[in-house]
């Protein structure tokens, strides 16, 4: 199965071995950041987001002068698919330590969930976010379960009207 050049690159450093989420961090960061556009080119795409695991594409929301902020590359669960998109948890709204956490919650469910199994956790409230079918930017790349951790790690999240650390510190009083 295709892989990113960079995420495999990552995957085969750690050689099949368990290492702490401190360690692929610091793997990340030696490697230094993927270009977003190679990131979907490398793996597996589809002009609809797969059900069932984490999508990475390209955005560019309908309201974006209304909107606050707001991330141009999502990292994205689907949980509900509309005629004109579909409802997803961005995993990018979290800082990684969250990131991780809420990895851990859906991995516990096989990444199948639906808005109703999952409104009433805080953890998903900031990260909840509506995409439309006609402002996707690119195809959806999808994310290999191998791949999972090394996804939720990247830094390559990409917010506009706002800093990773403003969105983050939003996010964290949305779920207390």
């Amino acid at each position: 199965m295709a892989k990113s050049d960079y995420i495999q690159s990552v995957l085969d450093a750690a050689g099949n071995k368990p290492y702490s989420t401190e360690w692929y961090r610091n793997k990340i960061k030696e490697f230094g950041q993927p270009g977003r556009l190679d990131l979907i080119r490398d793996g597996k795409q589809a002009a609809r987001p797969f059900g069932g695991t984490l999508n990475m594409f390209v955005y560019g929301p309908k309201f974006k002068k209304k909107l606050p902020y707001y991330d141009t590359f999502p990292l994205v669960l689907p949980i509900e698919s509309y005629s004109d998109g579909f409802l997803g948890l961005n995993f990018h709204y979290l800082p990684i330590p969250l990131r991780m956490r809420l990895l851990d919650k859906m991995l516990d469910s096989d990444l199948k969930t639906s808005y109703n199994a999952i409104k009433g956790v805080k953890l998903v409230k900031p990260t909840i976010h509506k995409y439309l079918s006609g402002y996707t930017k690119s195809q959806f790349r999808k994310i290999e379960d191998d791949e999972l951790v090394v996804a939720t790690l990247l830094p390559v999240q990409n917010f506009k009207k706002a800093s990773a650390k403003q969105v983050w510190a939003e996010s964290r009083k949305m779920i207390k």
